[in-house]
Order: C-alpha cells, then sequence, then structure tokens
C-alpha cells in the first residue's frame, strides 16, 4: 500500500493504493468525514485488483474546495471523473461506502461509459428530500454558510485518543475502525492536533432532491450493481427505501448483513468475499 497524488483541475486529490498494478481497476469512495484509510481493512482481501481509494476532496489529505465555495452534491461527480482521468483509466469498477456510494451511484448513472461494475455499501443513490421541508433547508443552510468563519483558529486536539473518543461520540464502530480514519484525518499543531477535513462539509444542504428524481438516476444505472446493506438499517436507508430503489436497477443484487454502519471496516472478511466475488465477473470477462 502506498500513497498516491492525483493532479487535477480542481486541486490534488489524495488516495491510498494498494493490490495488482495488472489487475482489474477499483476505485474506491468513502463516507462523509471518512477517508481512503476506512478501506484499509478491506484491501487484504481485494489483493488480486488495482484497488486507489481517494480521499475525496476536503477529507484526509486531498485539497479542499476554493474558498467561497460549497461542496455541492454533482461537483463529486467530476471530482471522482476528474481522478480516473488523472489515473488514466478510462474505465474502473467503483466501490463506495454510504456517502461515497451515493456518489459512485451518480457516476454509474451521469457517465455509463466509465463504470465496469458497482459496489455500493450502506447507499443506494443519495439522501433524498420532500418539497414541505425545502424551504426551511434552504434558510438553515444559507443561514449556516453566512455564520461560518473561515478565518477562526482551528479547534487543537490533545492527543490521538481524545479525538477518536471525538469520532466515537458521533458515530458507532469500532474503536480500531475510529482510530484507522481519525489518524488520517489529523494534521499536527502547536499543542496538539487539529482536523485536517475542511469545516464546511458539516454544514447542512441547500437542496435535496425528491425522491423520483433519485430513482430516476438509479434506473439509468447500466453497471451491474451489488449493494450491501446492513442489519438493522439505519433510519435514512431503511428497508421501504432500499427495496423501491433496488427495483429500480436494471441489473442489481442484494446483501443484508447483520452489523453496523462501517460494515466493510468491522467485518472486512464477509465483505471482502462478497466485493470480491462480485467483482471477479470483470476478472474473467474478455
Amino acid at each position: 500500500m502506498h500513497e498516491i497524488i492525483l493532479e487535477t483541475a480542481r486541486g490534488p486529490i489524495a488516495g491510498l493504493r494498494h493490490g495488482d498494478p495488472e489487475g482489474p481497476r477499483v476505485l474506491a469512495l468513502h463516507g462523509w468525514l471518512d477517508n481512503a484509510a476506512s478501506f484499509v481493512p478491506l484491501m487484504p482481501h481485494l489483493s488480486g485488483f488495482d484497488v486507489v481509494a481517494l480521499d475525496l476532496p476536503g477529507h484526509g489529505a486531498s485539497a479542499h474546495r476554493l474558498p467561497g465555495y460549497d461542496y455541492v452534491f454533482v461537483d463529486w461527480i467530476h471530482d471522482v471523473l476528474d481522478a480516473l482521468d488523472a489515473l488514466g483509466w478510462v474505465s474502473a469498477n467503483l466501490l463506495g461506502h454510504s456517502m461515497g456510494g451515493a456518489i459512485a451511484c451518480v457516476v454509474a448513472a451521469g457517465a455509463p461509459e466509465r463504470v465496469e461494475r458497482l459496489a455500493v455499501i450502506e447507499a443506494l443513490g443519495p439522501l433524498s428530500g420532500v418539497a414541505a421541508e425545502a424551504g426551511m433547508r434552504l434558510r438553515q443552510a444559507v443561514a449556516a454558510r453566512r455564520a461560518l468563519d473561515p478565518m477562526r483558529a482551528p479547534r487543537v486536539i490533545n492527543d490521538l485518543e481524545t479525538a477518536v473518543n471525538a469520532r466515537l461520540a458521533v458515530s458507532a464502530m469500532s474503536r480500531d475502525a475510529a482510530r484507522l480514519i481519525v489518524e488520517r484525518n489529523l494534521r499536527r499543531v502547536e499543542g496538539g492536533f487539529a482536523w485536517r477535513s475542511d469545516p464546511r462539509l458539516t454544514l447542512p444542504t441547500h437542496v435535496r432532491s425528491h425522491e423520483d428524481f433519485v430513482l430516476g438516476w438509479i434506473a439509468a444505472i447500466q453497471a451491474p450493481t451489488l449493494v450491501i446493506a446492513a442489519e438493522p438499517a439505519p433510519a435514512y436507508f431503511s428497508p421501504n427505501t432500499r427495496d423501491g430503489r433496488m427495483a429500480r436497477l436494471q441489473d442489481g443484487r442484494l446483501e443484508v448483513v447483520a452489523g453496523g454502519h462501517h460494515l466493510h471496516m468491522e467485518q472486512p472478511v464477509v465483505i471482502g468475499g462478497l466485493v470480491h466475488s462480485f467483482l471477479e465477473g470483470v476478472a474473467e470477462g474478455p
């Protein structure tokens, strides 16, 4: 495993690369406020593939958006396509967790010629919204954006374990999984550490698309798709929502695994086996 930096038009995108350089290509996209390290437990189980796990912009070691700009969901599509271009990959398999899975889905819908197979964990398309809440969401997002002080000094964290505890306070995962993510998401400052992630990532989104739009995007996915979902299911990815979206896939397969949201980190043997067998269809193809 080694660090890579991909130069793109909107700034450098960092990542981790592992596996067989001649193997089938896999681009891995992490969840919100995670980073490439979230795929480290899974990588030994995908050693026959050329796996590149990105730090999405604003996360880990990647560049932040320019001052004055926001993290708009559709922009992630072009970050992924820019990364594929920088790697020289005409097409690849996409592997995504949570937000990264949602991004992978819209990339597959918007640029189907770039995606061979799609494996998503705890996601199938982005979060949707309802019209009745659109006005309040917009007001809250505008107020939060205007209140953000870009010149504010970062909060100093005394030590790694304090940072791990902070992550565990908002995320249900094992301590080992949290430490992997946190270690990559810290930078040294005087007196301790500070988060490397962009504070703008924590702002509420201005707009969420209606579920009908999300269903339309999912229906446009041409790549064979594996969806791995945790049981019990989180509220935002309920069985009803999940099953309704699965029904729109042209070629979809669902696997439900008992566990938490970071299944791929806490059960890498199980999840790695499912992903590996699914992607082998590419490896054995012409």
